[in-house]
């Protein structure tokens, strides 16, 4: 799936749209994606000038977006102006190793439960093969006027 196929599958845009291209999706199980993080990133000039990290809380958001991606996608809901996907819950988020301009971030969630709107998912991201962050994201899809 490439970006022009992730934007009808998510709302967000830039400088907010985390997810590069899709690699595999199977619906109603898991995805697997990619984040190529780059220097022209928005949050580096801040996050540090010295030494630049990409945020914790933003890994997370890469992952639910990827997670996102995957809800629409076997939900069967269409993307419009009116969608959104707000988190529910974030547990036992943990940072292995710093993510930094160069790296490819490979966004791993797995559907876990599916229960009265509310999605839940396994999710991890990776570097190079190594476990960079991982979590417990909870999210839901709601219409908005």
């Amino acid at each position: 799936m490439d970006i022009k196929d992730i934007m009808r599958h998510l709302p967000h845009r830039y400088p907010f749209l985390l997810v590069d291209r899709v690699l595999e999706m199977e619906l109603g199980s898991r995805i697997s994606a990619i984040k190529n993080v780059t220097m022209n990133e928005p949050f580096f000039p801040g996050h540090f000038p010295h030494h630049p990290v990409m945020p914790g809380v933003l890994i997370i958001e890469a992952l639910a977006q990827a997670a996102g991606i995957l809800a629409f996608a076997t939900a069967g809901e269409a993307v419009n102006e009116n969608s959104v996907i707000y988190f529910v819950g974030i547990d036992n988020a943990r940072f292995k190793r710093p993510v930094v301009p160069g790296d490819q971030l490979r966004l791993q969630a797995s559907i876990t439960k599916n229960m009265r709107g509310i999605w839940k998912f396994s999710a991890q991201a990776l570097v190079d093969g190594q476990l960079a962050s991982e979590a417990e994201l909870m999210c839901t899809l709601r219409t908005v006027e």
